[in-house]
């Protein structure tokens, strides 16, 4: 089954030329079928490409699901035709009453800031609580990762001494889970981050388990709830040139930005990326929403607890 998303979405015919499989909302009230309700809390600056991004991995999936995208009533995107966001995005407030099966939360370019000094803090606090009882399964990335730990756990973040800024190679520490499934013994991971969560302080919470470290980037995956709750410190939705796309842009207003490691062909940036992390990208959401999704959550949604 394709993914149901918004009448006119830019998305939707970006992912038609790459033969991915997607239904607008018209098409799909001919089907009759109880799709996933899925809900994308989107905090990235370039919201077009991170919607792109997350619905080419969500596509890979026989299920079908109905995407709805949330934005903040606390914060105005820079970045973002405001005709965009009126059209394809609901306040938290016009969606706090719904249930949905899963949900994503993504990155937002703050992490360098304490969380309460983060102008949107409150109303991000709001809808982690509120997730907790009206998503079945949520999965917060990156800067979402450590302000969903330091919301529900009380895990701090730690500066780095330089930014995380390259493909690292991962380790499963839990193979067995049905999140690593078809995975191999190492996996590559995208990171793009200035500060960490320390592997100790998850470790010493009973509540929490580290499933995926690296030794070059650190903790990548922490799972809670029985996989209620994923934290991934990284980007494994990041399409081949994001990384280019950034350090293009920082080099060209700052004198101290160093090439994403183990990401050009040879360190050449002329050369382009060698992708590494596209296949474990679309095996983790496709089990995620497998195994966490669809084969645990409540056939009646309003019975989301």
């Amino acid at each position: 089954m394709p993914l149901r998303l918004p009448d006119k979405l830019p998305a939707i015919e970006l992912l038609k030329h790459e033969n991915i499989f997607v239904m607008d909302d018209s098409r799909a009230h001919m089907q009759d079928i109880r799709p996933l309700r899925m809900v994308i809390l989107n905090l990235m600056p370039l919201k077009i490409t991170t919607e792109t991004d997350l619905i080419r991995l969500l596509s890979n999936t026989p299920l079908q699901l109905e995407i709805s995208f949330m934005k903040l009533k606390s914060h105005t995107p820079k970045n973002t035709p405001i005709e965009h966001m009126m059209m394809f995005y609901r306040d938290f407030e016009e969606l706090r009453q719904k249930k949905f099966d899963g949900m994503i939360i993504t990155g937002a370019p703050v992490e360098q800031m304490e969380f309460e000094d983060v102008s949107y803090w409150n109303e991000m606090q709001e809808i982690f609580a509120w997730a907790r009882t009206h998503v079945y399964s949520t999965m917060y990335i990156c800067w979402a990762a450590q302000a969903g730990l330091y919301f529900h756990y009380g895990i701090p973040k730690y500066p780095l001494e330089k930014k995380m800024f390259g493909i690292f190679p991962q380790r499963a520490l839990q193979p067995q889970l049905p999140i690593f499934r078809g995975f191999d013994d190492l996996f590559q991971m995208p990171h793009s981050r200035h500060t960490e969560v320390h592997r100790d302080d998850i470790l010493a919470c009973k509540d929490l388990q580290l499933i995926a470290e690296s030794p070059d980037s650190g903790v990548s995956m922490v799972m809670a709830r029985g996989g209620r709750e994923f934290f991934i410190t990284g980007h494994l939705e990041y399409a081949p040139l994001t990384l280019d796309t950034e350090y293009r842009r920082d080099r060209g207003v700052r004198t101290d930005v160093e090439l994403p490691q183990h990401y050009y062909i040879d360190d050449n940036p002329d050369k382009g990326p060698l992708v590494t992390w596209r296949a474990h990208a679309n095996l983790m959401y496709s089990n995620w929403i497998n195994y966490y999704v669809y084969q645990e959550t409540p056939y009646d949604i309003s019975q989301i607890r």
